[in-house]
């Protein structure tokens, strides 16, 4: 019989996983929740004569010391994106299995980034402003239908696929820059890979999807910025890091960007005096685009499935390799 250890706190437990759930992972095995804090005390506590561990946002690397009290652990879902917080050497040594919802949370930031897209693209945010300071039509002539424009996807990663996806619904040309994929695969995701001077200069929306990596931190800077179309839209709903921000604010201040439409910032949240909030078609959100309140339930729904996958022999939806880390975020 299974034993699962809910090592995640309270709160991230009572966001992502519901009673259904639960009930659902009582069907595997014994489940033992965490109803302390995620201190390594604690998680010792709980994980301990596990078999399989959930993690989520707020817990601490696995490592040597913890693995001592869970001799049979085989299998790590980690009930959020990126992984690298809850690794260590020590579980890849044993041959740990890890996965993660990170294919769970893209389809909220691909769903947010096609929102941005129309919403752009219809001038939404301006008319908006316009009619509510006593106007009404202005800047209905800068509407542009999602008809033969150039689509720019920057990753073909979860969230860069399901964009993808989702702007196969309308007619225009898709263009993706991503090192780690090759041309067939590209074609495979229904895109062009191109090189990333290439999408800078034809795309009329940019959609980044790129992981933070040293290689590219401030990708999109001064000398980038300045080869893209001059009523272009950016989007980003990646990370903040990827941006130089006040290239960004000078890039813009010069008038030049139709917006950009960005859901992160680096830091978060930007000051308060951050001159990109004084860009009235620099449209900020506040780090939403992933699963948001009733949508964090499908993770939960989400790690259950994961484990019945792996005890089923099937093949995993979000797994993870050591090998893979250097490219994700």
């Amino acid at each position: 019989m299974e034993k699962i250890a809910l090592i995640l706190n309270n709160g991230c437990r009572n966001m992502v996983i519901n009673e259904k759930s639960i009930k659902r992972l009582e069907k595997i095995g014994e489940v033992v929740i965490n109803n302390g804090g995620t201190d390594k005390e604690s998680v010792k506590k709980v994980i301990a004569g596990a078999t399989i561990a959930v993690t989520s946002w707020g817990n601490e690397a696995i490592d040597e010391d913890i693995l001592e009290v869970c001799p049979d652990l085989k299998l790590v879902i980690h009930a959020a994106g990126s992984v690298k917080p809850i690794v260590s050497d020590a579980l890849w040594e044993k041959g740990i299995r890890v996965c993660s919802a990170a294919n769970v949370l893209s389809t909220g930031v691909s769903e947010t980034a096609l929102g941005f897209t129309i919403a752009a693209s219809k001038n939404f945010f301006t008319l908006n402003e316009n009619i509510h300071n006593g106007g009404w039509a202005e800047g209905k002539e800068n509407i542009r239908e999602l008809y033969d424009l150039t689509i720019g996807v920057v990753s073909g990663g979860w969230a860069g696929r399901h964009y993808i996806e989702l702007m196969h619904a309308f007619n225009v040309d898709i263009i993706l820059y991503d090192p780690f994929v090759s041309e067939e695969k590209a074609v495979e995701m229904g895109a062009r890979k191109v090189t990333f001077e290439e999408l800078l200069k034809t795309s009329d929306i940019i959609s980044i999807h790129a992981p933070s990596i040293p290689e590219t931190y401030h990708m999109f800077n001064k000398e980038t910025l300045a080869m893209m179309k001059k009523d272009a839209v950016l989007i980003n709903t990646a990370r903040g890091s990827l941006i130089d921000e006040q290239a960004l604010y000078e890039h813009m201040k010069a008038g030049n960007l139709k917006y950009a439409c960005l859901d992160v910032t680096d830091p978060e949240p930007p000051a308060v005096d951050h001159p990109l909030r004084s860009i009235r078609n620099c449209i900020m959100t506040p780090h939403l685009a992933g699963q948001a309140n009733n949508g964090l339930k499908k993770i939960g729904q989400h790690v259950c499935e994961e484990i019945e996958r792996v005890l089923a022999g099937q093949k995993t939806m979000c797994e993870v390799t050591k090998e893979m880390l250097a490219k994700m975020a």
